[in-house]
């Protein structure tokens, strides 16, 4: 039973609040631990403590909201290895599968089915020098590309970095606003002005909630 346990921070159901499953209600899996500790980080909640909790008994769990989207989040999901068992169980249940992931940690086996929202670290993250580029190779159609921005500097090299690997031609790219740093709108006005490929996003569930732990 070890070999199928899973360190977990919270389990909850709520409102998807960005990539393309925005809106849809959602069951969240957050696991325990982050190898990174980017400065604008808004769940360091999760890097310690967490419960020991069998997969069977999350899946039990999840199927217990009814809901048809699952997001396997945290911390870094990736950094325990049995997140990958965890994934391939919710997919074979039949759920829309989801995995947030920073892009420090290699994605190639993830299996096929989720969609995978992987992170570039913008500079200003403090974590940039931790972006793993090969895992652009292993990006699918229904992926998605997650560039946090918070500053003109990181806006700058984002639109340098989507321009210089052609991202939108592997899939979608989201440019979010740092909540407090860059104001929406300005992000929205420089990609309009550059005629970026890219899609806008604002956490939705922070404009609902605020900060709200477990929302």
């Amino acid at each position: 039973m070890a070999a199928e346990r899973l360190r977990i921070t919270e389990i909850f159901h709520s409102i998807q609040g960005e990539a393309d499953a925005i809106g849809w209600r959602t069951v969240f899996v957050r696991l325990t631990g982050c190898p990174l500790r980017c400065t604008w980080c808004d769940t360091t909640y999760s890097f310690y403590g967490g419960e020991w909790r069998a997969i069977d008994e999350i899946l039990a769990e999840v199927a217990s909201h009814g809901a048809r989207h699952v997001c396997v989040t945290g911390g870094e999901p990736l950094a325990q290895k049995r997140c990958l068992i965890l994934l391939q169980r919710l997919c074979d249940a039949g759920y829309e599968v989801s995995l947030e992931t920073s892009g420090a940690l290699d994605v190639s086996t993830v299996d096929p089915r989720v969609r995978k929202v992987v992170d570039l670290k913008a500079p200003d993250s403090g974590e940039s020098a931790r972006n793993l580029w090969s895992n652009l190779d292993h990006l699918l159609p229904h992926d998605q590309i997650k560039i946090v921005i918070a500053s003109r500097a990181d806006y700058e090299w984002a639109r340098d970095v989507v321009a210089e690997h052609a991202i939108e031609q592997r899939c979608m790219v989201l440019f979010s606003p740092v909540w407090g740093n860059v104001e929406p709108r300005e992000l929205a006005e420089w990609i309009i002005d550059d005629k970026l490929p890219v899609r806008f996003q604002l956490q939705l569930h922070k404009l609902l909630w605020n900060d709200a732990k477990g929302k």
